[in-house]
């Protein structure tokens, strides 16, 4: 099995990804070729051989025609932002902006520029419309979200309403899908990822000085092994944060099994440091006999709530799971046991990802008459998925589709459409699927 493993020592950064891609072998014609087919103009890629205390890597830069980092944009997306702000890049990204507070952010390249704003609504726009493969723009697609979804927590706003500042640059945009051309060119079967170093210091804000990790970051990086306190700047940016954030299947904290090592890349930074600046990306094969969880499958890292009660009724059961399920529970399950004074009782069990443990703990004790449960740190391993929508004379229904080992394990229409259109159009279950299923 082919594992990409993030090997994150001295952080991570959009356009250290890049480099180290086409170190490791991504061809970086077919790379610039492809990224072409977003239809953004006012741009250049280039990737120059470059040294990190004596290691040899790649240094990805954007150059920016005009010194405008312009998108252009069909006449439903026009720009909803009419300010501009100045983008400053020396190890990564100097940001200013307007989402409540200035924001200096330091990450990979150097160059100036100015831009308009562009909202998540325009970048996704973008990216739906290009040509780019599929594979590309929902990994593009997933590492924008994780991005967005941490800003509109930052600044108390919603996801659509989230308009990127520093990573709607044409830059970041470049280096974020860059990112997904290379992960799908690549196709491991999986990807796991060691410690991340976040740095440390202080940014510098419009309002005074806030310490590193940035606000943004520290949310993405939630449930990830962290170190801080290696390098005295900011290692880890919000960009690098939302690759790992979407893109990884497993974070490994200490020993991860046996493996060969096939080939390694390095994508360095900009600034030189007593340190080596530079991310280290390798591929992997995984050794028969390991006993490692690593397979064809996803693994992660969850936390298992679970509590015996004997004091609440059917309706309340029910209220519950919906307030779980809401708070970004991944399962929950209820069974019956035997309680103390051989009283019959339920047990509730929720899956909890680590991002949203605090959210769940507080529903468990809102929604519940628990006054305890016990929390268990658990493994899953999962096939990975992915779902698509069909279209039809029925209207529209998901069908979701598993895989092993990157092959087509067996695929189904999602209960909930195959309901409503059984029952729009008065036939049965079994009808609807077929109904569906005979969409060209």
């Amino acid at each position: 099995m082919k594992t990409l493993h993030f090997d994150c020592f001295a952080g991570i950064s959009g356009d250290m990804c890049l480099g180290a891609f086409v170190d490791l072998g991504v061809d970086q014609e077919a790379l610039t070729a492809e990224l072409r087919k977003l239809g953004l103009e006012g741009w250049k890629l280039r990737f120059e051989k470059d040294q990190r205390n004596g290691i040899t890597g790649i240094h990805a830069v954007v150059d920016i025609e005009g010194s405008t980092g312009h998108i252009a944009h069909d006449d439903e997306y026009e720009h909803e932002h009419g300010h501009e702000h100045h983008h400053e890049h020396e190890h990564g990204h100097d940001h200013h902006h307007e989402h409540g507070q200035d924001h200096h952010h330091e990450h990979g390249h150097e160059h100036h520029h100015k831009h308009a704003h562009n909202t998540w609504k325009e970048i996704r726009g973008i990216i739906e419309r290009s040509r780019v493969s599929e594979g590309a723009k929902k990994r593009a697609i997933a590492i924008f979200t994780a991005i967005a979804e941490a800003e509109a927590k930052v600044h108390g706003s919603t996801v659509d309403e989230v308009a990127f500042h520093e990573v709607g640059a044409l830059d970041s945009i470049i280096d974020i899908v860059g990112t997904a051309i290379a992960l799908d060119m690549l196709k491991p079967d999986r990807i796991t990822c060691g410690a991340v170093e976040l740095g440390g210091g202080t940014v510098k804000c419009a309002h005074g000085e806030l310490p590193v990790p940035a606000p943004a970051t520290l949310i993405l990086v939630e449930g990830m092994p962290v170190k801080t306190g290696g390098f005295n700047k900011e290692m880890t940016t919000p960009t690098g944060a939302g690759i790992l954030a979407a893109s990884v299947d497993e974070f490994i904290s200490g020993a991860d099994g046996v493996f060969k090592i096939l080939k390694t890349g390095y994508g360095t930074g900009t600034r030189r440091m007593e340190k080596p600046n530079f991310l280290r990306i390798s591929l992997r094969e995984t050794e028969k006999g390991s006993n490692s969880t690593a397979g064809p499958w996803d693994t992660e890292i969850l936390t298992l709530m679970e509590a015996n009660i004997d004091d609440m009724n059917a309706e309340e059961f029910g209220f519950l799971m919906e307030r779980l399920f809401e708070s970004g529970a991944l399962d929950v399950t209820f069974g019956p046991c035997t309680m103390k004074k051989s009283r019959p009782g339920t047990l509730v069990s929720v899956l909890a990802p680590p991002a949203k443990l605090e959210e769940l703990r507080l529903c468990f004790f809102t929604h519940s008459r628990s006054i305890g449960f016990r929390e268990t740190e658990v493994t899953r391993l999962c096939l990975k998925r992915d779902i698509e929508t069909l279209s039809g004379s029925f209207g529209e229904a998901r069908r979701k589709t598993v895989y092993l080992g990157g092959k087509v394990l067996r695929s189904k229409i999602e209960y909930e459409d195959r309901a409503r259109i059984a029952g729009e159009k008065g036939i049965t279950l079994t009808e609807a699927e077929a109904l569906i299923k005979g969409t060209p």
